[in-house]
């Protein structure tokens, strides 16, 4: 029913495809107009007002290793690098 098509970016320029899923996506929510913008732009404008995430350095209370958290570290709790993290939650 949908066919992929390829439209161009009006803040860039550059071409992108307007993928069937896609499509059928707009449709379902009743969307009649075609996206004008590429993922990336899409994403940029998204962001353009937000401010940047503050980020603070902590040390990793299992490997040791310096760690960046988006929250201000607190002596009462331990902090975990991504990696430690991860293995913490794969092991629940």
């Amino acid at each position: 029913m949908y066919e992929d098509k390829t439209l161009k970016c009006k803040e860039c320029g550059n071409e992108f495809v307007f993928t069937a899923g896609e499509q059928e996506f707009y449709a379902e929510r009743g969307f009649v107009n075609e996206p004008q913008r590429c993922k990336s732009c899409r994403d940029a404008r998204k962001n353009r007002d937000r401010p940047e995430r503050e980020m603070f350095t902590a040390t990793c209370a299992s490997c040791g290793k310096e760690a960046k958290v988006p929250f201000r570290p607190r002596e009462d709790r331990p902090v975990y690098c991504s990696e430690c993290f991860a293995k913490m939650k794969d092991a629940e």
